[in-house]
């Protein structure tokens, strides 16, 4: 049996920050990952090559049940601060649109430089350790090999809590919860964070995809034939409105505005897209009147890809030249084409989710330290808390923030 000050399951981005941190004030850390590597999702985001943080990141841009939670956590420990650890080490990066930076080499930077953290503070990180068991017990022991004798592992609140993995037993005064969400399950994701807040009487809100395609039905199945094609829009779900780029799938709709309104949708609900947000109230009848030979098909064309805006102009039917349609007509297309209803019939699910809606109850955690109220000594951090960030970078500022607010918490042991 191995004793540590703090153990810390998941080897991810909010683990392995989490752990560093730690490990550099004095604790001994001990992270363990079911994975064969850590940092597996970091690895594979941004496209290989990181979006880590986006540089206007604040609480407006999260989901959570408590719209507040975050804002402690993330004043605290901001975007320009993981900036200035990215930079420490040699990092070059870019800024992409609306604040995303990326690394200009590989993901793999960002993941060597949190291992090189946590080498700072002397921190064990274990991979291959598929989790059996987590007990509480103000009997758990653990024998410190280096002195050879029995040492308690109880803190001054006289709890401890033990971790059996199929490697052995591990003994903690503090339990770090980092290991996400259910969201692409083919990394080794899995709802056992959920699982485990549970077991300790925590509440858990319904976790759901987001940052996830929607699929298509129905009356909508004629878009889906459109695999493929893209175009600048502004998607809206109720008050969630998000300009950027939608593309169309075999299945249905993705692309980042479509990502970016998933996590505010839910069956039932409606999607709304404008595909000409740029163009101002009223550019259908000055068209009409500016070149009243053109047609309402070529027209389209012009502002749309020819797919699209045949695929559009059918739904509509305005046959001939545009000084032969009426204004009414024409004001009646302009309004559907800013505000076309979709009722997506469901999502790819967490298969092809980014991130995961909902998780540990904020209502049960500190705000400051991320602690459980009722569970001294138990932390939840990243993905795993009921907080998710839009698409762009916000939820590896999440992982940051939420692990240096943990680990500047975590008790010495005595």
């Amino acid at each position: 049996m191995e004793h540590y000050d703090v153990i810390i399951l998941g080897g991810g981005a909010a683990g392995l920050f989490c752990a560093g941190l730690a490990g550099q004030r004095g604790m001994r850390v001990c992270v363990l990952e079911k994975a064969s590597e850590p940092g597996k999702k970091i690895l594979i985001s941004g496209g290989g090559r990181c979006n880590f943080t986006n540089i206007g990141a604040g609480p407006a841009n999260y989901l959570s049940t408590n719209r507040h939670f975050a804002k402690s956590a993330l004043a605290r420990y901001t975007p320009r601060d993981f900036l200035d650890l990215v930079e420490s080490y040699g990092i070059a990066w870019h800024e992409k649109t609306l604040g995303q930076l990326f690394c200009d080499g590989s993901a793999r930077q960002i993941v060597d430089m949190l291992l090189a953290e946590c080498a700072k503070g002397d921190v064990v990180v274990k991979c291959g350790q598929e989790v059996r068991e987590v007990l509480r017990s103000s009997r758990a022991q653990s024998r410190d090999e280096s002195a050879g004798s029995l040492d308690c592992a109880r803190d001054e609140r006289g709890e401890a809590f033990e971790v059996r993995t199929g490697d052995g037993s591990f003994t903690a005064q503090s339990l770090v919860i980092a290991t996400g969400g259910p969201s692409i399950p083919k990394m080794g994701a899995s709802g056992f964070a959920y699982d485990l807040a549970r077991q300790f009487g925590l509440k858990v809100v319904e976790p759901r995809p987001a940052l996830v395609p929607l699929t298509l039905g129905g009356d909508d199945l004629l878009f889906r034939e459109l695999s493929g094609v893209s175009a600048p829009v502004e998607a809206t779900c109720e008050k969630a409105a998000f300009r950027e780029a939608a593309l169309f799938t075999h299945r249905g709709l993705s692309g980042p505005a479509i990502l970016q309104v998933s996590s505010y949708w839910y069956p039932g609900k409606p999607i709304a897209i404008d595909f000409l947000p740029d163009l101002p109230r009223g550019w259908l009848t000055e068209a009409k009147r500016a070149e009243p030979s053109l047609t309402f098909a070529a027209l389209l064309r012009h502002h749309l890809p020819a797919r699209l805006a045949d695929a559009l102009g059918e739904k509509l039917a305005l046959a001939g030249d545009l000084g032969n349609l009426p204004d009414r007509k024409l004001a009646e297309a302009e309004t559907r084409l800013a505000r076309w209803t979709f009722h997506p019939n469901g999502s790819e699910g967490f298969a092809k989710a980014e991130v995961t809606v909902g998780g540990i109850s904020t209502a049960e955690l500190s705000s400051q330290s991320m602690e459980a109220k009722t569970v001294p000594g138990l932390y939840a951090i990243g993905e795993a808390v009921d907080v998710t960030g839009w698409l762009g970078g916000y939820n590896f500022q999440w992982a940051w923030a939420s692990a240096h607010a943990a680990a500047l918490n975590l008790p010495r042991s005595s």
